[in-house]
């Protein structure tokens, strides 16, 4: 039986640039927030990292800092998924020698491939680590889905830990559960659908919101945990139109454009993505003012 990589909120840290460079000082203290607010991992370098605009170096460079400032404190997952089966294997390699818990892999985007192809993919940067991987199933953003029967199949690799699940495919996520059990876990990979897919048996969430209210989440997932899904639910329904809200525009434009609105001043997201279209930053302001984030 294997044991989950964390359990409760993983936050999909952003990554604040400064004059085209990563700041890493003011990420530094982005990760002492979360620590402080309960969060059990930080997701570095992922799709709300912007690790899509990041040279080789500075990606590796970036989940070097994050390990060495986290300093075992939580988990420390990094993003090494690629459409690229070497590229993933040296970005995961990468993250294994700077000392991260686990990495995290999306599906391959743009050219894509079959169940088979998506078995070697993983299996063979699985076999080159020795630490877990977690997949990471995106099918709005990379044209393609993991079936149950894949799922069960590579849940059989010892490295191989689980899911962030963010198709919204409650049918293959039960079916997933139900099939691969113990040797297989799944992560909600969407905001808006924690307390439901807990309450079937994920385990957290890697979440967006919380880079905003960490605290939160961390206590909705605690409360899915010791099976208080009525109380876990009441904060799901609050952060619900918020959650919405942060993505209005691709994501993480809005999760962004609410921190710095609340002085976490992070930087713009690198081109190709540009700031807030004004009648949505409009809209996200009075989502975060109703949950008292912001006084408008």
């Amino acid at each position: 039986m294997k044991i989950p990589v964390f359990e409760g909120s993983s936050v999909a840290i952003v990554t604040p640039f400064r004059d085209g460079k990563v700041d890493y000082r003011r990420l530094g203290e982005l990760i002492d927030m979360q620590i402080a607010g309960g969060t059990a991992a930080i997701t570095i370098c992922g799709t709300t990292g912007e690790s899509s605009t990041q040279s080789l170096e500075e990606h590796t460079a970036t989940v070097d800092f994050c390990v060495k400032h986290v300093n075992s404190r939580v988990k420390v997952i990094a993003g090494t998924g690629s459409n690229d089966t070497q590229a993933a294997l040296f970005l995961s390699q990468e993250a294994e020698r700077s000392g991260a818990d686990a990495v995290l892999m999306v599906t391959p985007y743009y050219n894509k491939t079959t169940q088979r192809g998506l078995i070697k993919h993983f299996s063979f940067v699985a076999d080159r680590i020795n630490i877990p991987m977690i997949f990471y199933n995106v099918p709005s953003r990379t044209g393609m889905s993991f079936t149950t029967e894949t799922y069960l199949e590579l849940s059989k690799h010892p490295n191989i830990n689980g899911v962030k699940e963010a198709s919204g495919d409650f049918k293959l996520i039960a079916a997933t559960l139900a099939s691969c059990g113990d040797d297989f876990f799944v992560w909600s990979g969407n905001d808006e659908d924690v307390v439901p897919m807990m309450s079937i048996g994920a385990k957290g969430v890697v979440t967006v919101l919380g880079n905003i209210v960490p605290e939160a989440v961390a206590e909705m997932t605690r409360l899915c945990l010791e099976g208080d899904f009525k109380s876990a639910a009441v904060l799901q329904l609050k952060y619900l139109d918020l959650i919405r809200k942060l993505f209005i525009e691709v994501n993480p434009i809005p999760i962004k454009a609410a921190m710095n609105l609340m002085g976490m001043d992070v930087g713009e997201p690198r081109m190709p993505l540009c700031d807030m279209a004004p009648e949505n930053l409009e809209k996200l302001k009075k989502s975060m003012a109703a949950v008292g984030l912001l006084e408008v």
